[in-house]
């Protein structure tokens, strides 16, 4: 058993909330793990209840690019209408630190859209959530230079761990901006030296 206590929008329904808890399947997974990979068929819809989740869109060369984070008390939309659809995962999903989740069979899903409107609602309200992110990161490919981007990605990873810190690596910087690690390392040094950030052995901490 698990607590919904973080889901906002259900807190004035306990029966949904319990409707929820048995239904639900909970799984815990530790940094790094792959919760969802690319074309698997999606059999439940995962809910945070601890942690969070990077959702990440792989290129045919190998290349990612980070679209968006799930916090605790969120869902995956794209989940929603794959599993719905009995269609395949076209995102993949991976623990950023440990996280528990809580899962709900595609058929229960269905059930719960029928008999609580504020379930409905629920997936509303991350939709209109995930649509606003996804244009961010469009706004920011196609008008924000690289410099920009990194700084901005570096202050948003440090407020999700609330921390000045973030332990990364140039590499796996570059693999969640869709760019290439030597542009990712000249930029590092060049913030470094306009006294932007400080860096250490796999560190970035934020000035």
């Amino acid at each position: 058993m698990t607590s919904l206590d973080n889901i906002v929008e259900f807190k004035s329904s306990p029966e949904i909330k319990d409707k929820l808890s048995a239904y639900g399947n909970v799984k815990t997974f530790a940094e790094g793990d792959v919760i969802l990979n690319e074309n698997a068929y999606i059999k439940a819809i995962p809910i945070v209840t601890k942690g969070t989740i990077r959702v990440m869109r792989t290129e045919e060369d190998g290349r990612e690019i980070l679209l968006y984070y799930i916090k605790a008390g969120e869902s995956c939309i794209m989940s929603f209408l794959g599993g719905i659809h009995h269609d395949t995962s076209k995102v993949k999903a991976i623990a950023e630190e440990e996280t528990e989740i809580l899962f709900i069979p595609i058929d229960k899903v269905s059930l719960l859209i029928k008999e609580y409107p504020e379930w409905l609602d629920y997936i509303f309200r991350l939709y209109h959530k995930r649509f606003e992110e996804l244009l961010d990161i469009v706004n920011a490919i196609a008008f924000k230079k690289m410099d920009e981007r990194l700084l901005n990605f570096i202050k948003k990873k440090c407020e999700l761990t609330n921390s000045h810190t973030l332990h990364i690596t140039h590499e796996q910087l570059a693999n969640e901006l869709g760019t290439a690690r030597v542009v990712v390392s000249r930029l590092l040094k060049q913030m470094e030296d306009e006294k932007l950030v400080t860096l250490g052995r796999n560190k970035i901490t934020l000035v």
